[in-house]
């Protein structure tokens, strides 16, 4: 019996083996940047950049990412069939959570200061763009996933990234959904 179990484990560890070797992350598009990598409470999501379109968004949120702004942070906002949006340090804290999305101290305090639309990088189904409070040029560090297509967001919204893997965890994710980290996913052949 104990003969049995050890050939019944050693093949689940082969076969464990064999499919973390296999298991490849999703290719990005011709001309997309780095990759975000969201590691949320449901699972993780991973998000191509797009620098061509979006050069100072695209920088502005690699630097938050970078400086750990968004580790801990909390889904602020679902839209059912629309989107869903984290970026607010403030969601931290449940006791402010009356003030999520809103107020100065809802970003990073330095907006972008332009927006970057771009004819190429439309609201489509796992489209990421910047929220902002009514003009696009204030966008921060807050962002949403389009679970549908928007096009009325178009010109509206800068898109600088797109969903490559996991937006089944988009569609389960709820309002309070503990964002774990968000790190870049290191270049084959180069580090992060």
């Amino acid at each position: 019996m104990i003969r049995s179990f050890l050939v019944v484990l050693a093949i689940a560890l082969c076969s464990g083996a064999m499919s973390a070797q296999t298991a490849k992350p999703a290719a990005k598009s011709p001309g997309a940047g780095p990759v975000l990598v969201v590691e949320t409470v449901k699972g993780t999501i991973e998000i191509e950049t797009y620098p061509n379109e979006a050069p100072k968004t695209v920088d502005h949120i690699l630097a938050l990412v970078k400086r750990n702004f968004y580790n801990g942070q909390r889904i602020l906002r679902i839209v059912p069939n629309q989107l869903v949006q984290f970026g607010d340090p403030q969601t931290r804290d449940m006791t402010k959570q009356a003030w999520w999305g809103r107020g100065f101290d809802a970003g990073s305090g330095h907006s972008i200061g332009l927006a970057e639309f771009s004819k190429k990088r439309l609201h489509k189904v796992g489209s990421v763009s910047m929220a902002h409070p009514g003009d696009a040029k204030e966008a921060d560090s807050q962002m949403f996933i389009s679970l549908s297509a928007q096009p009325k967001w178009n010109n509206q919204y800068t898109v600088f990234g797109q969903v490559i893997s996991g937006m089944d965890v988009v569609r389960k994710l709820a309002v309070t959904d503990r964002i774990v980290r968000v790190t870049l996913r290191p270049e084959p052949g180069g580090t992060k």
